[in-house]
């Protein structure tokens, strides 16, 4: 067995972490992958590996520049994508995935219309990225402008990205986000009836309470995350620092 020494608990919570998005749903097979930061190591899930197999023995690293340090598997193919979100905000983890419903409003529309408050937990109205090949340099780019000011974006005809100081509240922000788009997909499909949408003003409302949600004390239940945390985490378990509103994987497509 492999001595992981300080990147245990995190890679073994990350590992848990990419389980939940199988089991609730937001990803099929080995699709999706999930990254969280220990100092300037990323350690991120390996390539094209089931997530019920992941051991100790398959930790995968890289450093902020790419370079492999941990681990002999290959790292996810979307590994462009994940640097560039550590880069280019303060994240310690992100999230990935394939969910059916936000894949599918990606497809519909360049921003998810502000069908719930919860949007303000992501910084703002959700942008989706512009198409590109998956596991290039130019998805990265589309992914980070479209994260510009947000905690959470949707990939044109692929998926969703999500990141937060914490794996719990990057995963979380994947479910909420999820969660909406199953919410605007139904309203939607009403006959003869619009959806009642949220006014900038409303959201903005919202935002300002969801930053005093939860135990601010214990460094919870923060709504939007923006530019706090160290970019860094020690693997927290399943069930903290969820955001207010629907429960973890509600509407994740199962």
């Amino acid at each position: 067995m492999t001595e992981l020494g300080e990147t245990a608990r995190p890679w073994r919570a990350l590992v848990a972490t990419a389980r939940r998005t199988v089991s609730d749903g937001l990803v099929v097979g080995t699709s999706g992958n999930v990254s969280v930061r220990v100092g300037d190591t990323v350690l991120v899930t390996p390539s094209g590996v089931p997530y019920d197999r992941l051991t100790d023995d398959d930790c995968t690293g890289v450093g902020l520049d790419g370079r492999q340090v941990l681990g002999t598997l290959v790292p996810t193919s979307e590994l462009p994508m994940h640097l560039a979100v550590y880069r280019g905000t303060d994240a310690g983890a992100v999230v990935h995935t394939h969910a059916v419903h936000a894949t599918a409003v990606s497809t519909l529309v360049t921003e998810l219309p502000l069908i719930h408050y919860m949007a303000g937990a992501l910084g703002g109205p959700v942008r989706v990225a512009p198409y590109a090949t998956y596991g290039t340099e130019e998805l990265a780019g589309n992914m980070l402008r479209a994260l510009d000011g947000r905690t959470g974006c949707l990939l044109r005809n692929h998926g969703t990205v999500t990141y937060g100081t914490t794996l719990d509240q990057a995963y979380d922000r994947t479910a909420q986000l999820e969660w909406m788009c199953r919410v605007w997909l139904a309203a939607s499909s009403v006959p003869g009836l619009t959806p009642a949408l949220l006014t900038p003003e409303q959201l903005t409302q919202a935002a300002e309470r969801l930053r005093a949600y939860g135990q601010q004390g214990q460094g919870q239940g923060q709504g939007q995350g923006m530019g706090s945390g160290s970019g860094q985490v020690s693997g927290q378990g399943p069930g903290q620092g969820r955001e207010p509103g629907q429960g973890v994987g509600n509407g994740a497509g199962r």
